[in-house]
């Protein structure tokens, strides 16, 4: 049943961590570990952003966290910081289990549907991420960091002629969320034990997972 209602749609924005793999909490965790050498504190106020604002790319984030930690940031210790974070997860990432669903519904795509890969994680990791997994083949186009997640919904509808009525963007965060309501397109949101206090009231469609026993649920 939940298929039926994926299969309405022609086109599918898919967001990755959250959406694809269940990968959310290893990031959670790098960012907290990255910053707890400057206390408790600050690397407690790191984790809280980050789970507040998931789907927004680390090169934004992690300007503001070096000033909490005291440190004036520039664009080489951002890089610095940018590749031990990128060290500390992409093998996690890779091995982190598969949302319930997800993979046979990406990899059958029995209904030859328009598959998008839309994601705040840095291109170049994305693609070795996919390479590992075996899974680029299975999109149409791969978007990552630095393009935002507006940028490339709207590149996709302009450069493939998408009629927005007929596409479905599905995610885990507000980024996620706003892409999909700026360019006016349906949104399905992923629920998982990060996000749930953050979209307690969420009045949307979600799902928990993409197995075939339930249709999405409107609160």
């Amino acid at each position: 049943m939940k298929n039926e209602f994926l299969e309405k749609f022609s086109t599918i924005f898919w967001d990755f961590d959250g959406v694809i793999k269940d990968s959310v909490n290893v990031k959670t965790q790098a960012y907290f570990n990255l910053f707890k050498p400057f206390g408790f504190d600050v690397a407690e106020r790191v984790r809280k952003h980050h789970e507040a604002n998931g789907g927004i790319s680390r090169y934004d984030k992690f300007p503001i966290y070096l000033q909490w930690a005291g440190i004036e940031p520039n664009q080489n210790i951002i890089n610095d910081y940018c590749y031990k974070f990128s060290q500390r997860v992409m093998l996690e990432v890779i091995n982190s289990p598969w949302v319930n669903g997800a993979e046979q519904y990406l990899r059958n795509n029995k209904h030859k549907q328009l598959f998008f890969l839309v994601s705040a994680t840095p291109y170049d990791e994305l693609e070795v991420i996919l390479e590992r997994l075996d899974l680029k083949k299975c999109f149409n186009k791969v978007y990552g960091s630095p393009t935002s997640k507006y940028d490339a919904i709207q590149d996709a509808l302009f450069s493939y002629r998408l009629n927005y009525e007929n596409c479905l963007s599905i995610g885990d965060s507000q980024a996620d969320i706003d892409a999909a309501v700026s360019h006016k397109i349906n949104f399905l949101l992923r629920c998982h034990d990060s996000n749930a206090k953050l979209f307690e009231n969420y009045d949307g469609f979600f799902v928990k997972d993409f197995k075939e026993h339930e249709s999405p649920k409107k609160n």
